[in-house]
Formats: structure tokens, sequence, C-alpha cells
């Protein structure tokens, strides 16, 4: 055994963090099976990166969810908020956009 960690040799994972997140996808996927999607899409949103929230506010298939990611999103997501006033500034998303950067900014 060297003295340092060999960078061609795949990180372990802990057996209980493997385990947890093993529990966790299960959950998930029973939750699409038994339950509307679209609800368990929008409690998910809740604990979602920003990179994530971003993606669901320009593409998410559900139109409450494209706005809960709206409303969520902060300073730092600045520039995704301005790409959808610029794709829909009439429409639904584009308002709630231009609504989301007025809070922002004040």
């Amino acid at each position: 055994m060297g003295c340092c960690d060999d960078p061609t040799e795949l990180p372990r994972m802990d057996r209980r963090e493997l385990i947890r997140l093993q529990e966790q996808y299960g959950d998930l996927v029973r939750d699409l099976f038994t339950e509307d999607p679209e609800k368990v899409i929008l409690k998910l949103l809740n604990t979602s990166s920003a990179y994530l929230t971003e993606l669901a506010a320009l593409q998410a298939h559900h139109a409450s969810v494209r706005l809960k990611a709206i409303s969520t999103l902060e300073k730092p997501s600045i520039s995704t908020l301005l790409r959808i006033v610029e794709k829909e500034p009439a429409g639904e998303f584009g308002e709630a956009a231009k609504a989301r950067i007025a809070q922002i900014d004040n």
C-alpha cells in the first residue's frame, strides 16, 4: 500500500451511504408509481440544487412545477429568469419571471 491515493482507482463509497441512496431511490420510484407525479416533482423541487431548479424553471413539463421553480430562484439565477422573459415575454412564465426579478431587486 502506497502513501497516497491511486488516481486510477475508483473511490469507494461508504456502505451506509450506498444503502441510504438505494432506499431514497426506492422511495422515489414507489412515490412516482403510486402518487401524482406532479406532486412528487413539486415536493422534490423543495430540496433540489440551484441547477435543477433552474432547469425546472426553463423546461419542466408541468406548468405548476415551472411556476414554483421560477418563484424560488434567487439572485445568482437572474440570468435564467432573463432567459425566460426573453423567450416568453408575454406568457405566463415570462410574467412570473419578471415578477421574481422585481422581488429579487427589491
